[in-house]
């Protein structure tokens, strides 16, 4: 009896903390997610300084101009001021962190033909970012105990905790380890960047062009780094065509309001 009446309070604590840890995702769906957000943005924002350190900045003008004018166009559908840069690296490769920032490779833009193919990458990595993808993945795999430890963590990726941190948050690849995103977070990622995209006023059936000529580019001697934490193309191609109709209601009701990017590469 006595110990039933230490462990209510803990139970109680318990339960609140399992109420206040639940959110929904723009899809509906319950995560648990319970990292503070501020301390995850810090997370982001290191770890994109960290890049910008590190990795070569792109000079090429049209380039800049090209990912920019995209990336802005998707950006004015989820608010904020997000910063974007192109990284010049010949991977297929892209991401956004918490925090709001996006990072995209040369290699990507080499690759898409128009600004509808790159919206679907930057709508669909975006897409993962407000599902709070990353506070999700930290929560389960980590806890609440190591989010201090993480945070500083993210600020030195040669240490093997610093890794684990900075894959967490979507980036491990850059550092030698890809803790990928599961297939529920990729699939979802994918209806929020589809439905972004369309929004923003950006073609929607270009995703499944996207993701077919990546398909293509996967069948080389060597793996596309991006496309190895993704699910297969073929679950993914499927998938985007059962909500393809959906999203092109959304895009023609964009253009009737006037929105009707024009990014050229």
């Amino acid at each position: 009896m006595m110990a039933e009446l230490y462990l209510k309070p803990f139970y109680a604590l318990l339960f609140v903390f399992f109420l206040t840890a639940c959110a929904t995702t723009p899809t509906g769906r319950t995560q648990l997610a319970f990292m503070p957000d501020a301390e995850v943005d810090s997370m982001g924002l290191q770890a994109f300084q960290n890049l910008k350190n590190e990795k070569p900045i792109s000079r090429n003008v049209k380039n800049d101009q090209f990912v920019h004018c995209v990336a802005s166009a998707i950006a004015q559908e989820v608010g904020g001021n997000w910063e974007v840069v192109v990284f010049e690296d010949p991977s297929l490769n892209a991401f956004a962190l918490p925090g709001k920032k996006i990072g995209v490779y040369t290699g990507l833009i080499n690759l898409v033909d128009n600004q509808d193919q790159l919206a679907a990458i930057i709508g669909h990595e975006v897409g993962h970012v407000l599902a709070r993808h990353s506070n999700e993945r930290l929560s389960q795999q980590l806890g609440a105990q190591a989010s201090i430890a993480l945070v500083q963590a993210v600020a030195a990726p040669q240490t093997a905790m610093g890794q684990t941190a900075v894959s967490l948050l979507g980036v491990g690849a850059e550092y030698g380890i890809i803790l990928p995103f599961s297939r529920l977070h990729e699939s979802e990622a994918d209806t929020i960047g589809l439905d972004l995209m369309a929004k923003a006023g950006f073609n929607p059936a270009e995703s499944i062009t996207l993701w077919l000529k990546m398909a293509q580019a996967s069948q080389g001697p060597r793996p596309v780094e991006f496309l190895s934490t993704h699910p297969s193309h073929t679950t993914r191609i499927e998938d985007l065509q059962a909500r393809l109709p959906q999203a092109q209601q959304l895009q023609q009701q964009a253009r009737a309001a006037g929105k009707n990017p024009h990014c050229m590469k």
